[in-house]
């Protein structure tokens, strides 16, 4: 091989690297790197920690082969597209033992292009916080990540590959929770004293008119 053919070889592999730079989550694709919260486990008094590669969910959609459930086997058909579930739930016996900081490192990789802020909920009374994220090809889902914070817990969960959002909840049968995903319900505000009398009022005029 002369000089020359390896010369063009380096740029012909650095032209495909710059390409390969320049396309949206074309490396990192949906999988996000979570490795900075390993240090919360020595803080947390429950841990679980979920973590099948599409290999592991292979052998899961196998094992509800021969089920006949209908709901089974919808889930089977989900996880069978899948490239990987991941879920993090740190719970403490007291508050503040995470910080909004211990997740930047995943926010950063969320601020990629290819992710969009799909949900984002953030409730000043309780302490509660609720983001999800979508990754899209066209008109699909190929990935989703959910931050849910809590004063005493922490969940984050990564999902990677084509999703069909109204079949998540059969994930549970994997021992993976997506309640951050259901609306919650607004709360009832009570009715002030004037609201009160004018509602009263109300009342009374309607039942003149009956009379």
């Amino acid at each position: 091989m002369t000089m020359t053919m390896k010369t063009k070889g380096a740029r012909i592999l650095i032209s495909l690297l710059f390409i390969c730079a320049a396309l949206p989550g074309f490396g990192q694709g949906a999988r996000l790197e979570l490795q900075n919260l390993e240090k919360l486990k020595s803080k947390a008094s429950n841990v679980t920690d979920v973590s099948l590669d599409g290999a592991m969910l292979q052998l899961a959609a196998k094992s509800f082969a021969n089920d006949k459930d209908k709901d089974i086997g919808e889930v089977k058909g989900l996880i069978d597209k899948l490239k990987g579930v991941y879920v993090k739930v740190f719970e403490f016996k007291e508050a503040n033992q995470y910080s909004s900081s211990d997740l930047d490192p995943i926010r950063a990789q969320l601020k990629d292009a290819s992710w969009a802020k799909a949900v984002d909920v953030h409730e000043s009374e309780s302490g509660e916080s609720v983001e999800v994220y979508l990754m899209k090809e066209g008109e699909s889902i190929i990935g989703l990540a959910v931050l849910a914070a809590e004063p005493k817990e922490l969940t984050v969960v990564n999902i990677v590959g084509p999703i069909d959002l109204d079949k998540l909840g059969g994930l549970g049968n994997l021992g993976v929770n997506l309640s951050q995903l259901q609306t919650r319900p607004k709360k009832k505000t009570s009715a002030t004293p004037d609201q009160k009398k004018k509602t009263d009022e109300n009342k009374k005029t309607d039942e003149n008119k009956k009379q």
